[in-house]
């Protein structure tokens, strides 16, 4: 909330009559904006916050860089998907055209999105140190109970993950956000523990990394390799290896097949399982069939 502000003392700061003054700002209130006001000698006005967000005022570099953001969560939250419409009718001819193109060229891998409810709770327990428990979904399926004190909420590689202190394991852990489920804040508080841990998110996805090997040197490789995350190094003059975090392994065989080149799985046994079934499918799909 703003403070009071002089209608005098305003009026000059805009270079404008205190007379205009006052019809710019009912038209602010015209459009939405709260704007409260106390009459006399001494009258000022104060902007605050209201019921609904009023409309906003982006310039055109600022209005594309949210769409494009929307965009890229748009595949995977209805959130973002209502937001991304209701904004992009409002935009001006000149800026549909230009976020037109944008999306006519650009590629978006569609990512788990956590629920908004679940990201919203665990902020607010981790601004109050308050402990929760929720339900978590291991990397193989498993549902288990957790009690924690969460501390922080990490973006990396377009997951979100929650650093917290496991109270039942007594240490640092961190959860990917999108498999926690059932949030109850246990009504208790707790002491902040420092220092907080500098590497436990790059720990984040425990277990085998995927790792391929492309019979192609670096440079026709990279510009094909549509990975969200990982690192592709030369493996002598005419072959390079990409290593990747744990993913999607059904997901990650199909991005290794698109590069075009020849290559083969080096670990772990899940990926390589993958792109065995993926070739199956690919070999039943161009055998002959008989006309029906």
């Amino acid at each position: 909330m703003l403070l009071p502000q002089p209608a005098r003392d305003l009026a000059e700061r805009v270079g404008t009559t205190p007379r205009t003054l006052r019809r710019d700002l009912d038209r602010l209130r015209e459009f939405g904006y709260p704007v409260e006001s106390t009459r006399g000698p001494g009258g000022s006005y104060r902007l605050v916050a209201g019921k609904a967000m009023p409309p906003l005022v982006l310039t055109d570099d600022e209005a594309t860089a949210a769409v494009v953001g929307l965009r890229m969560a748009a595949p995977a939250s209805e959130a973002a998907d209502g937001a991304l419409r209701k904004l992009e009718r409002v935009l001006p001819p000149r800026l549909r055209r230009r976020v037109a193109v944008l999306s006519a060229v650009t590629h978006t891998v569609a990512r788990q999105v956590p629920d908004l409810g679940v990201i919203g709770a665990l902020a607010a327990a981790a601004h109050g140190r308050h402990d929760v428990r929720f339900t978590y979904r291991g990397r193989r399926g498993e549902v288990m109970e957790r009690h924690v004190e969460p501390y922080r909420q990490v973006l990396l590689d377009r997951r979100w993950y929650l650093l917290a202190w496991d109270l039942g394991r007594a240490d640092w852990r961190t959860f990917r956000v999108d498999r926690v489920a059932s949030v109850a804040v246990a009504g208790s508080t707790f002491a902040p523990r420092e220092p907080l841990p500098n590497t436990v998110v790059h720990r984040a996805e425990e277990g085998p990394r995927g790792v391929v090997r492309f019979d192609a040197p670096v440079a026709e490789v990279s510009p094909r390799l549509h990975a969200g995350s990982g690192v592709l190094e030369a493996v002598g003059e005419h072959s390079c290896r990409y290593t990747s975090p744990p993913e999607d392994w059904a997901w990650l065989a199909a991005v290794a097949a698109m590069v075009g080149v020849p290559y083969w799985v080096e670990s772990p046994p899940e990926l390589v399982a993958e792109t065995e079934r993926l070739a199956g499918r690919a070999a039943r799909a161009a055998a002959p069939r008989s006309p029906v």
